[in-house]
């Protein structure tokens, strides 16, 4: 019943009891007049929840120009009242955390635990918007010639574009246009057609903050709507989390069309594991970060090298994965939930075989895993690949399931090396007692976040979330300073008042290059 009452504002389809998604346009839920639409499938029962659209032209163009006339009067709105209706969203937020919790797992799957977590996080960096006006702080200095002032400030850019992944359907969002309007600028944000549902409840509470009709733009899709974002004239930045094939393509063409862009992408983390580390506490959080969430998670440690004598712990790791239970995610007890598709299913199951045929050896298969209670569902339990090589396919593609692979170095500088020539940079971590390691670790490897007995570093908001190489693409990246550099562009004044007595004064036309901080 909860989950129903948070549908309210999703018209029904009165033939089958399925309702459709509607869009959010200049401040109203409207329902699209396309005749194209996506099936929205609970991956634990394979029931068909909902139909999402796939918007036309002409609608995505109405909530385009719908943000663009918004952001004639939001950029105007003192900083302060901005961040007063950031404040109320974040209530509200926090007030309805479980029942969009629940949305969550019905339309994605993960546990109820996991959901809390997602949208959690996501409220993190609503809190953090609640300071936003700090990012529009600008500089000032005061004679740098003779009756000359420079000063700077920040302002906001236009409409931007936001386009959000299917695994965590609250906080990939939430990193997108709460701060991107609290700094003046509107939003056209298009949501995974796999997981809308979540997002029709984050902008219902938005437009109960007291966003204004247009500041805030919800339209759906597949491709077609991916690329009328990456190309509309009068959408400024775009914004988007995902896999390389289609963060590639939308930040080759996005840049193409001359807006800023941000994409982060695929991954495939590290832990690098030393003798030395407390093994209990080490194992535990190897299972968490590899298998949970159903190792659908662009932060997942997919991938353990152990070093020298850790090689023995393996039988630790999979007895820690064999007692972890899959089930539906509102199962009490459930530790994973399932994957979100079928397709996803029989490409974990495709990667896990070709490491068996490469020579791989595959010492926990949950690839054929059957929840009896839900036997149509998406699942596959924790895997665990041992023997695995850089050249194999189930090292350099990123699985996005519940699946371990474990190297084994002899030094902690093999190790390292392994994990530098990866092409993909979100996340690493060691494991270790020895501050000398770490800090080794911490210098030298290439990986954009690093934690140190810490298996999931994703930074809180108060700094940035800074993943590089194959695995980020653009030079600023989300939430913090950078995501407030992302979202604004800077204005400089150069100003002269000569003093009273000067002003009748004529120096005479110059024509060769002004120099203001010197006579000379």
């Amino acid at each position: 019943l909860t989950f129903r009452r948070s549908l309210r504002c999703v018209a029904p389809m009165a033939s089958r009891g399925i309702h459709k998604v509607p869009m959010f346009v200049n401040g109203k839920f409207v329902e699209s007049k396309t005749d194209k639409w996506f099936d929205v499938t609970n991956p634990a029962t394979q029931e068909v929840i909902a139909k999402v659209p796939q918007c036309t032209q002409e609608e995505m163009n109405a909530a385009t120009a719908a943000a663009k006339e918004a952001f004639k009067t939001w950029k105007n709105v003192t900083p302060a009242e901005r961040q007063r209706v950031i404040f109320r969203y974040q209530h509200l937020i926090r007030e309805n955390l479980d029942n969009i919790a629940q949305i969550i797992t019905k339309e994605q799957g993960k546990t109820l635990a996991d959901a809390k977590g997602d949208v959690f996080r996501g409220l993190e960096v609503v809190e953090y918007v609640c300071g936003a006006a700090n990012h529009l702080i600008g500089d000032t200095m005061e004679s740098v010639g003779s009756g000359i002032d420079t000063y700077s400030y920040k302002q906001p850019l236009g409409v931007c574009g936001g386009i959000a992944p299917f695994n965590f359907p609250a906080m990939i969002p939430l990193w997108m246009y709460p701060l991107a309007c609290a700094l003046g600028n509107t939003y056209v944000m298009k949501p995974s057609e796999r997981v809308p549902l979540t997002s029709i409840k984050l902008i219902e509470l938005a437009a109960q903050a007291g966003f204004p009709p247009g500041t805030v733009n919800l339209i759906h899709g597949g491709h077609d709507t991916v690329n009328f974002i990456c190309d509309h004239p009068d959408i400024k930045t775009v914004s988007f989390v995902g896999s390389n094939v289609a963060g590639e393509h939308i930040f080759k063409r996005a840049s193409a069309n001359g807006k800023r862009a941000q994409c982060n992408m695929a991954a495939k983390n590290h832990a690098c594991v030393l003798p030395d580390a407390s093994r209990e506490r080490a194992l535990d959080a190897l299972a968490g970060a590899a298998f949970g969430a159903a190792g659908q998670r662009c932060m997942a440690l997919s991938v353990a090298v152990l070093v020298g004598e850790a090689r023995d712990w393996i039988p630790g790791i999979v007895e820690r994965a064999k007692k972890l239970k899959v089930s539906a995610g509102w199962e009490a007890g459930a530790d994973l939930g399932p994957l979100i598709s079928p397709a996803s299913v029989a490409r974990v199951r495709e990667i896990v075989q070709s490491a068996r045929a490469e020579g791989a050896e595959v010492v926990l298969d949950g690839t054929n895993l059957k929840v009896d209670k839900y036997p149509n569902g998406n699942f596959v339990g924790p895997t665990i690949i041992t023997k695995v090589r850089p050249d194999m396919r189930c090292y350099k593609d990123e699985v996005f399931g519940p699946v371990l692979c474990i190297m084994e170095a002899a030094t902690f500088d093999e190790a390292l090396a392994i994990i530098n020539a990866s092409p993909y940079g979100n996340g690493t971590a060691i494991f270790t007692n020895s501050g000398a390691a770490a800090r080794t670790f911490t210098s030298k490897t290439e990986v954009g976040q690093v934690g140190v007995n810490v298996p999931i570093p994703v930074p809180l908001p108060f700094f940035s979330f800074t993943g590089n190489k194959k695995s980020m693409y653009g030079s600023l990246h989300f939430y913090g300073k950078q995501g407030a550099e992302f979202f604004t562009q800077v204005k400089t004044v150069t100003s002269f008042w000569p003093e009273p007595s000067a002003e009748a004064y004529s120096a005479g036309v110059k024509t060769s290059m002004p120099i203001m901080s010197s006579k000379a």
